[in-house]
């Protein structure tokens, strides 16, 4: 069952280990966040890359996390892991979760996957498969929108 709409944020906690820096819920509140579900045997994810890195240089606003979410034993190499991350230059933080301890508090089942939090922590959108960051524009307009009319 996917997390539900409206939904706090669950904690970062249980990672493997993470590359680029450590975050943590509490370092995130006060700013929209996106977290993104992502895994080496994944090609949708590898497409996704461009585009992700592409509007995490456009809205510096949002804070971007990246979880990454082993489909079999093979994906669980923490050394491939990281040379994905530097091969696509996610420069963000990434969580390995080779244990799906942050899986199971998402309550995550696929990749890509796409959880946006607005600045109180809050599930507003999520979407997973194919067309999953193309579903995500318009609820990420909406929630940018909000907090910049909180901002003024």
């Amino acid at each position: 069952m996917a997390m539900r709409l409206r939904t706090e944020m669950p904690e970062l906690a249980g990672v493997t280990e993470w590359v680029n820096s450590e975050t943590g819920k509490e370092a995130l509140n006060g700013k929209p966040v996106l977290v993104h579900f992502w895994s080496i045997s994944c090609y949708l994810c590898k497409e996704s890359f461009p585009e992700l890195k592409k509007m995490r240089e456009e809205t510096p606003e949002l804070e971007f996390v990246g979880i990454h979410m082993p489909r079999s034993e093979k994906d669980t190499n923490i050394n491939e892991v990281k040379a994905t991350i530097e091969q696509y230059g996610l420069q963000h933080p990434q969580a390995i979760d080779n244990e799906h301890k942050v899986v199971d508090a998402f309550e995550n089942e696929f990749v890509p996957a796409f959880y946006l939090f607005d600045s109180t922590g809050v599930l507003r959108h999520r979407s997973a498969g194919e067309k999953a960051l193309s579903l995500l524009k318009k609820p990420l307009e909406r929630v940018l929108n909000e907090e910049k009319e909180k901002q003024s």
